[in-house]
């Protein structure tokens, strides 16, 4: 149970955070692409490829702060579910130019920031 609540405050703190870094990319960006969720998702990709590396090079993290953080505050943070409903809705709207640009742009953003995370976190180990 206790795991459960560890997992739930970080998801609660995560899904408020991937909130307000999306509106205030979006605020900014006037587009049909969804770049909030791109930035998110780009964002959390590069905040867990860190966080793993860095844990298992630290060894320094117990059990429950390794789940508040990479499944409760990042799992909530990152957004693929709203990416794939973005993405059908921007087809379904004949946006199909805006639709590519997000879909490529967070898959591979996405994963050169887990790559990227994990370089930095092995710079500082």
């Amino acid at each position: 149970m206790t795991r459960l609540l560890v997992i739930g405050c970080g998801g609660f703190l995560g899904a408020i955070a991937r909130y307000q870094v999306s509106v205030w990319v979006e605020n900014r960006l006037e587009s049909s692409v969804p770049y909030g969720t791109m930035a998110v998702n780009v964002l959390g990709c590069l905040l867990l490829g860190f966080l793993a590396v860095w844990v298992q090079a630290r060894d320094g993290l117990s059990d429950d702060t390794q789940l508040f953080l990479k499944v409760g505050l990042l799992g909530a943070f990152t957004t693929f579910s709203t990416l794939g409903y973005e993405t059908v809705e921007l087809f379904g709207d004949g946006e199909w130019g805006s639709a590519l640009v997000s879909l490529v742009g967070n898959l591979a953003l996405g994963l050169a920031a887990v790559v990227l995370g994990g370089w930095l976190a092995r710079g500082l180990a």
